[in-house]
């Protein structure tokens, strides 16, 4: 393969897995990808391994350009930027723009489940994102991301300790999936070489409600768990009162009420069809990840 991959968010933990599995899944030579971060100082490992490190700041359009420069295909990483409404659309933008500039070949982009039809508070973003890559005339590849396993590790080590966990989803299911296929099924794409453009949403292979959820992380940990149903603003105070900054309070609520409108209710089997193996499911992950499940304080960021 003599394309050259650029991938966006490479100090992160999603670009990271994004890397490895080009490099070590798809043999992709180390010195065809080039890792774009803001701090590219803490990409020395990958720089020790032939990967090209270059800088780039989703805040500075000029620099932007420079980075992509004598890139083939472009893997834009949603960047973080969730404080302030509208910073991460135009970051986004600033992005597809430089891109246009430096002469980028394919565009691939991590969205999430049906951005036109969610109540969750970051899809205006995604939504805006994908329209503006769509518009820019490049050949694109838009992967939406569903919600992943890793992200009940946040919360479920604190649920467990006091064997609430309280919920606003109601009957609603959603269908997760890992971060670590996400990377895998991304990597595949960006390997591919493909010059068409599609839209691929990565779920898992089950939806599952929070009660169902609730008893597999129950007997993972070995311990009792019961779902207590809230509603939107009992939620939302809750995890204020837990010292949750506001927008993520925001996010998580509206998370909640997504599932339970039915909108993350979606399974595809675009995961097999990008790298022919089955997304591993929510009890394997659980098992992979017991410690990190029921230890309070320690999960994974």
């Amino acid at each position: 393969m003599s394309e050259t991959i650029l991938v966006t968010g490479a100090a992160g933990q999603l670009g990271q897995r994004v890397i490895h599995h080009l490099i070590e899944t798809y043999k992709v030579a180390p010195g065809k990808i080039v890792a774009a971060t803001r701090s590219p100082e803490k990409l020395a490992k990958l720089a020790d391994k032939g990967v090209i490190i270059r800088k780039a700041d989703f805040d500075d359009a000029a620099g932007l350009e420079k980075a992509f420069a004598g890139i083939d295909r472009l893997l834009l990483i949603s960047t973080d930027a969730l404080d302030t409404p509208g910073r991460r659309l135009a970051q986004h933008k600033a992005a597809v723009a430089a891109a246009v500039k430096a002469g980028v070949k394919h565009i691939a982009y991590t969205s999430m489940p049906a951005p036109d039809n969610s109540l969750v508070t970051f899809a205006p973003d995604h939504l805006g994102s994908e329209n503006a890559i769509k518009a820019s005339g490049i050949a694109y590849t838009i992967i939406r991301d569903a919600w992943y396993h890793d992200n009940y590790l946040h919360s479920m080590p604190h649920n467990l300790q006091g064997g609430k966990w309280y919920s606003a989803t109601g009957n609603g299911k959603v269908s997760t999936i890992s971060r670590d296929d996400c990377a895998l099924a991304i990597a595949a794409a960006l390997a591919s070489g493909t010059f068409e453009s599609a839209t691929y949403t990565l779920t898992g292979a089950a939806s599952l409600d929070n009660r169902q959820i609730a008893a597999i992380v129950s007997e993972t940990a070995g311990k009792p768990l019961e779902v207590i149903d809230v509603n939107d603003e009992q939620l939302g105070q809750g995890m204020r009162g837990a010292g949750l900054p506001g927008f993520i309070a925001d996010m998580l609520v509206s998370a909640d009420a997504n599932i339970r409108a039915g909108n993350f209710d979606i399974i595809t089997e675009d995961f097999t069809k990008l790298t022919g193996k089955q997304p591993q499911p929510l009890k394997d992950f659980f098992v992979a990840h017991k410690a990190a499940l029921t230890t309070v304080g320690t999960g994974e960021h």
